[in-house]
């Protein structure tokens, strides 16, 4: 509301529609197929109008020109409302529970808009579930001081891997991704690996940020990340990446599509479809539609040869990281590019100037990897438990990692940075 009061109507409907889809599906059982349908188009109208309206429209012009028919639509002036994709899709996902019989109705409007805008999580998650975070509305919460240290300790990681590693990055990343056809392939090579470690640490860290703060009131939020950049396969990846739109995308839209219980094809068409819709998702632009599809096909790939992400032999298991991960970071070249031109530009000077010369800003990459040596240290501890937390190490531990942690920040940090990157969809 501070930012554009008229936008927090838009919460409010979504909040309005769903709760009273759902008493409707409660009290008049035989008409509940019409709420849920009629809530599923309310708020995905409200969805697409803000977010994919001028896109799509642009898009038929383009097409009916090819045509020979000429077309105007009129392009609204009208600016993406923050974290309008989160709370939809949780809100949606409310109401689909209630129609399936998995969480029982709540006839508590408070209650519920509480749950729809509960604000650690609200502009960019995790996407909550009713069954996790609205029971929790249902218990008296008092203070416990493990949950206030262990909070604060994940919101300074949160905010380390947001001020030290993203926005450090991002300095470079943005120098040369606004600029592609004034860097060699090296350059860009260079740059989207750093955007991989950049997006994870902005996204992560604003997501530690949200479960620490939700923590330190006594509220558990779901995980959304678990050491992506450690996936042994694509599949791997999205159990590990964006956990909580992931397991939305295969509990709303896959399984209920058929899942894997139907032909191949049948399956393959429902991967396909399914990340066509994370892709599209993200962002009304061709190159995050291509994204998502490719992932799609890379799973499509697995199964096709059964691929297995398990391994117990080491050297697999890290030919298996180092080769998922070049996937990974080919796909982020269409996220990351500012339209598609610019990613097929990428693409063409990394094939044939890979090896040229490199600009570098040294002072940046200096500090940078000072964060991201931090970063892969935490992650390789935490991956393989080689810390042991107790009882009697418990409060040591916890100090020394915050004043560690508070003196990187202060020393390392960008405090001018721009905006977490996933507060744009």
């Amino acid at each position: 509301m501070n930012w554009e009061p008229a936008y927090a109507l838009l919460l409010f409907a979504s909040t309005f529609i769903t709760f009273f889809a759902s008493i409707g599906m409660a009290r008049y059982h035989s008409h509940k197929k019409a709420y849920i349908i009629v809530s599923i188009i309310l708020n995905l109208s409200i969805l697409f109008f803000f977010k994919y309206f001028n896109w799509a429209a642009e898009n038929v012009t383009i097409i009916l020109s090819w045509l020979g028919i000429s077309m105007h639509v009129p392009e609204f002036k009208v600016l993406l409302p923050v974290g309008i994709s989160f709370y939809i899709f949780q809100a949606l996902g409310y109401s689909i529970d209630v129609y399936y019989g998995k969480v029982k109705v709540e006839r508590n409007f408070f209650r519920y808009a509480l749950f729809v805008s509960f604000f650690p999580q609200l502009v960019a998650g995790p996407i909550e579930r009713s069954t996790n975070l609205l029971q929790q509305f249902y218990k008296k919460h008092s203070f416990s001081s493990d949950f206030a240290i262990n909070g604060c300790l994940m919101m300074l990681w949160g905010y380390f891997m947001k001020l030290v590693v993203a926005d450090r990055v991002g300095l470079y990343v943005d120098s040369v991704y606004n600029n592609v056809n004034y860097h060699s392939g090296s350059s860009l090579a260079l740059a989207t690996i750093l955007f991989s470690i950049q997006i994870y640490c902005d996204f992560a860290g604003y997501t530690y940020i949200a479960i620490g703060c939700a923590r330190i009131m006594g509220f558990k939020l779901m995980d959304n990340f678990h050491r992506p950049y450690f996936s042994t396969s694509v599949k791997d990846f999205w159990h590990r990446w964006h956990i909580s739109f992931s397991t939305w995308l295969r509990d709303y839209v896959y399984i209920p599509l058929g899942g894997s219980r139907c032909s191949k094809l049948v399956n393959y068409r429902n991967l396909l479809l399914t990340f066509f819709i994370s892709g599209i998702w993200h962002g009304a632009a061709w190159t995050f539609v291509i994204w998502g599809t490719i992932h799609g096909f890379c799973l499509i790939f697995e199964k096709i040869f059964n691929v297995k992400s398990e391994t117990k032999n080491i050297g697999k298991k890290i030919c298996k990281i180092l080769s998922t991960f070049i996937i990974v970071n080919l796909a982020w070249i269409f996220f990351r590019a500012n339209n598609l031109s610019d990613a097929i530009i990428v693409f063409k000077t990394i094939s044939t100037t890979l090896f040229s010369s490199l600009f570098i800003d040294k002072t940046t990459l200096f500090y940078s990897f000072i964060g991201i040596f931090i970063l892969l240290l935490g992650d390789i501890l935490l991956e393989y438990q080689i810390i042991k937390i107790n009882n009697k190490n418990h409060l040591l531990l916890f100090s020394m990692a915050s004043i560690f942690l508070i003196s990187v920040i202060l020393l390392l940090g960008v405090f001018d940075g721009g905006q977490f990157i996933y507060f744009q969809f």
